[in-house]
């Protein structure tokens, strides 16, 4: 039921030997990793997107998430509204509550956040968007945070790769940005199209370093390859967004679900630091004629890092996560609960405070 043309285009998929990336590889280990890391960066500046082939395990957790989400989703709203935190921007989403370029989005989501207890020093300190998760079960939970400890693996040895594939002389380049990271998720739901509206998000790019997504058998994902001469928006400045830009003209990949991959592109924090070399993939999703399922995680730096460009680290140019983070998501939810909050209390104060001790 889509408007858009499916594109025939097979995405090039690689496995992740065990070991692959690790820290202590031999000499012979290293030039395969670097060999790897190579083809990774290629086939993002080709198609924007590339695939990873799950293991066994890997498969079960994310059948596990998605069987979890399937079963919350199907709760009712009323049940599902209450799991919304003032805190945090993890919980429950609405369809329609989320817009891009000023259109209302179909997905209904249920947003992960790192879980903080209430006792933590930054949850003390009133460090914005820090508080625990409120997870609508304990089961729930576990298969969301199994799911991400998964894909957190994947996401640590990927970024590695990455940097080898660079060519950077420090392979831990960007994991090292990434220790106790920020990473979140969100389990989208999409209903089936109607005959008001096959839209399910509009066209944008995603505000962090690198996305890792698995989608069930439906489809309705598409992206949309590098361009040459296409300008690119600098999500990380104000003003500046990638937001319905492009929505209606091609090229755009049509990701076709395969079982047992997982998708991955680099987001707009990746664009900033290698300036332009990895470009931030913009994506959107059109409605299918059944519900669809897609678990979107987000490998991050730590909250409180500061992202520099890679052949200038000294540049006055940076994005201080924290702030990058808490900025996207009020501009996402400005009537939400969490943003309320946020600006009632001044928390933002708190975030120039922390800016100021990471950039000294």
């Amino acid at each position: 039921m889509t408007s858009d043309a499916h594109s025939l285009t097979t995405l090039q998929t690689f496995d992740l030997p065990a070991g692959t990336g690790d820290t202590d590889a031999g000499s012979a280990d290293l030039d395969a990793d670097r060999a790897l890391g190579r083809a990774l960066v290629a086939a993002w500046q080709t198609d924007g997107i590339f695939q990873i082939r799950a293991t066994r395990a890997q498969q079960h957790a994310t059948e596990r998430a998605l069987a979890a989400s399937r079963d919350f989703c199907r709760r009712p709203l009323a049940e599902k509204a209450a799991h919304v935190s003032d805190l945090t921007y993890s919980g429950y989403v609405a369809s329609g509550e989320e817009e891009t370029a000023g259109e209302r989005d179909g997905s209904e989501i249920f947003t992960v956040c790192p879980d903080i207890p209430a006792d933590d020093p930054r949850v003390v300190e009133r460090w914005p968007c820090q508080g625990p998760a409120p997870w609508p079960s304990p089961d729930y939970a576990r298969a969301m945070k199994e799911y991400m400890a998964v894909v957190g693996g994947i996401g640590h040895r990927l970024l590695r790769l990455t940097a080898l594939g660079l060519g950077l002389a420090d392979p831990d380049r960007f994991t090292r940005l990434t220790e106790d990271g920020w990473h979140h998720m969100r389990v989208l739901r999409f209903p089936p199209a109607d005959a008001t509206s096959e839209r399910g998000i509009g066209a944008h790019t995603d505000y962090g370093l690198l996305v890792i997504a698995a989608q069930d058998d439906v489809g309705g994902l598409f992206i949309r390859p590098p361009v040459p001469g296409e300008e690119r928006g600098r999500n990380w400045l104000p003003g500046e967004s990638m937001a319905g830009r492009y929505e209606h003209e091609e090229p755009w990949t049509y990701v076709t679900p395969v079982p047992g991959v997982l998708t991955v592109f680099p987001g707009d924090i990746m664009q900033f630091m290698t300036g332009g070399a990895l470009l931030s993939t913009p994506h959107k999703v059109r409605l299918a004629d059944r519900e669809r399922y897609t678990l979107a995680y987000f490998h991050e730096p730590a909250f409180n890092a500061v992202a520099r460009p890679l052949d200038a680290p000294d540049s006055a140019e940076y994005i201080h996560y924290g702030s990058h983070f808490t900025r996207m998501f009020m501009r996402c939810y400005p009537q939400r609960v969490t943003t309320a909050r946020i600006e009632a209390e001044d928390r933002l104060k708190v975030l120039d405070r922390l800016r100021e001790e990471a950039l000294a």
